[in-house]
């Protein structure tokens, strides 16, 4: 049997056009884009091209665009760049959510090692930020706010235009990773007034390997890289051109289709629900079902029972038990802790998230497998 792939939040296949993009740039244009000879022009005319294409999907000017490595990278930058600008003692404030990826949670714990301020604002049981929390958690010193665009778990969209406006009012500049909204709902910087959104191309069709910053004109970011002065002087280290081609191509896709997407993945995604609960005949509890969320995100809990078995039992689907970085732990997902869910409850929980590829069949079939693991492990129970 085929596998049913339905954990695109974890990661999108490479859509093709977006490999037939890249493929002349691995042979025949292989020059570095720093170089004035032919080679050399036409990679940079082909980054330069896919950073337009980039700035045109977030409603941003093509030099308040840089590349990077991915996600985790952007990210990396975007705190680093700003609470580390002009050198120790570094004393500033930092607010992020309690549900944060790892990529902005983990370098806020290196930043408080350094000496910077962290707070870390609640959520909310529906699985949303407060902006009055963000407010209340504001200092006098409070350099960046950092709150992601939707939760890569549950899928709820924060309210970030609120909590930029509040943030914009005291000086603050406020951080956005939109990794799991590129594509699937509109990401415009303007609407949203922030200062930096991180991207992750392997989240939008693109391989892995690269990502992109978006950092709002008159932003002040240091480098924390060495290096020579690629991307305005902020990400030093010779680009790479096929990936960046790919994201430029994939970012060209998401904007040509994406009202008709998120109309599909929002359908997909409620058939995948109703069938569950008609399936299992209970009201089975969807995280964040009350807020607004990612058309393509299901998190549902199967209480009583674990996550990881369901799974188990069902080797041809490929789903995760929370966000890939933690479906192999034991411990508690740090995003269901923080919305207050009981340790059984959590235990049972399991994210599906559809995309481009996922067909209804797909997800027929994906139902129907959790669902006869469900009953084998229901009636095993109750041996």
């Amino acid at each position: 049997m085929r596998h049913i792939y339905l954990d695109y939040n974890a990661t999108t296949p490479v859509a093709p056009t977006v490999r037939e993009a890249m493929a002349p740039f691995f042979a025949e244009h292989f020059g570095n884009p720093s170089s004035g000879h032919s080679l050399g022009r036409a990679c940079r005319e082909a980054i330069e091209d896919a950073r337009s294409h980039l700035a045109r999907l977030l409603g941003a000017e093509s030099d308040e665009i840089l590349f990077t490595s991915g996600g985790t990278e952007s990210d990396n930058l975007a705190l680093c760049g700003v609470m580390m600008r002009g050198g120790p003692p570094f004393t500033g404030h930092l607010v992020i959510s309690a549900f944060e990826h790892p990529a902005v949670a983990q370098p806020a714990k290196f930043l408080a090692r350094l000496g910077c301020q962290v707070s870390i604002v609640p959520v909310t049981r529906h699985g949303v930020v407060d902006p009055d929390a963000v407010r209340s958690a504001l200092r006098p010193n409070t350099r960046l706010v950092s709150v992601m665009h939707a939760n890569n778990e549950i899928g709820t969209i924060q309210p970030i235009r609120e909590v930029a406006e509040i943030c914009r009012s005291r000086g603050v500049l406020v951080h956005t990773d939109a990794s799991q909204t590129i594509g699937k709902v509109r990401t415009a910087v303007d609407e949203m007034s922030v200062d930096l959104l991180t991207v992750a191309g392997h989240k939008v069709y693109a391989p892995k390997g690269v990502g992109a910053l978006y950092v709002r004109r008159g932003t002040a970011l240091d480098p924390f890289l060495c290096g020579a002065g690629h991307e305005s002087g902020l990400r030093p280290g010779t680009e790479n051109t096929p990936y960046i081609v790919g994201l430029g191509r994939a970012a060209k896709l998401a904007m040509k289709s994406l009202d008709d997407t998120t109309d599909q993945l929002a359908e997909l995604r409620d058939r995948l629900a109703k069938t569950l609960r008609e399936g299992t005949r209970t009201e089975l509890p969807i995280h964040g079902e009350s807020s607004p969320r990612l058309p393509n995100t299901l998190s549902v809990a199967f209480p009583g029972l674990s996550g990881a078995e369901i799974l188990a039992r069902a080797p041809d689907l490929c789903a995760s038990t929370g966000s890939a970085c933690h479906s192999t732990a034991i411990t508690m997902s740090p995003t269901l802790a923080a919305i207050g869910l009981a340790p059984e409850t959590a235990h049972g929980t399991i994210r599906l998230s559809v995309g481009w590829y996922t067909t209804r069949d797909e997800v027929d079939r994906g139902a129907q497998l959790l669902l006869d693991a469900w009953e084998s492990l229901s009636d095993a129970s109750r041996l």
